[in-house]
């Protein structure tokens, strides 16, 4: 029970990664916030955690919106008191396509979510962690921020974007007793890793074999990643065994990234 009583935030937890940590927090012991769009998404992982005996409320929250935002870390404040964990895992893929077809439209929107949520999310919860003199923020990046993806030009930059702000960040934090770290995950299995592929193979004209083998062929562990391994990173982080851990931008890529 690493989280013990931890109060975490998690944006995005309707699904995915997001779903993932918030069930390994729950076995942590933490009790959640969940936030994201899709209010169905939320419920549905609102009944996991129960199923686990923990304890979850969902928030409706579009991170990109300052009011949604500033409404979500007052039903935090209403219904817990505190908060000590923030887990910024809302994204969004953007599209895929050489960067000079890209709209600006479509690139301002990739931001929107993945480097403008982040931001309000931090802005709007660190005065609770202030207030308490400790806090851990967790950012999910995406190894796509330092490792080159065809046609990903405002995926890669939003996520490279986030190890900027967390590292400043966490100078500007310290004092208080807060911690700012990144996870940066390599190709997780799923839905979504497979849309990606199928992007790949359109934009490059090549079969979806060839685009997945290009997933593997750099992992020295020759597989792809599971939700639950980052999942564990984030539990890992959030508690006191990462005491002295800030700053730092943790790649769970199956060695596809060492930077």
């Amino acid at each position: 029970m690493l989280l013990q009583e931890k109060v975490a935030v998690i944006t995005g937890g309707g699904r995915g990664i997001g779903r993932t940590i918030a069930l390994a927090y729950a076995r942590a012991g933490a009790r959640l916030a969940l936030a994201a769009r899709s209010v169905t998404a939320l419920e549905e992982t609102r009944r996991m955690v129960s199923d686990l005996g923990g304890e979850a409320v969902v928030i409706p929250t579009d991170v990109s919106q300052a009011t949604a935002v500033a409404a979500l870390a007052q039903a935090v404040q209403e219904h817990f008191g505190r908060v000590d964990i923030l887990v910024n895992n809302s994204g969004t893929a953007g599209p895929t396509a050489p960067l000079w077809e890209i709209t600006p439209d479509a690139w301002e929107e990739t931001f929107a979510v993945n480097v403008r949520g982040t931001f309000l999310c931090c802005r709007a919860l660190l005065p609770l962690m202030i207030a308490q003199a400790s806090g851990c923020i967790i950012c999910i990046g995406s190894m796509t921020g330092k490792r080159p993806l065809f046609g990903r030009t405002p995926y890669a930059a939003s996520k490279l974007a986030l190890v900027g702000l967390a590292r400043t960040l966490a100078w500007e934090v310290g004092p208080y007793g807060i911690r700012v770290n990144v996870i940066s995950p390599g190709p997780v299995e799923g839905e979504r890793i497979e849309q990606v592929i199928r992007k790949q193979a359109e934009v490059k004209g090549i079969s979806l074999e060839e685009a997945r083998a290009t997933f593997l062929r750099d992992a020295p562990l020759g597989r792809l990643v599971t939700a639950e391994e980052v999942a564990a990173a984030a539990v890992f982080l959030a508690s006191e065994q990462a005491a002295s851990i800030t700053g730092e931008d943790l790649n769970v890529s199956a060695g596809i990234v060492m930077y």
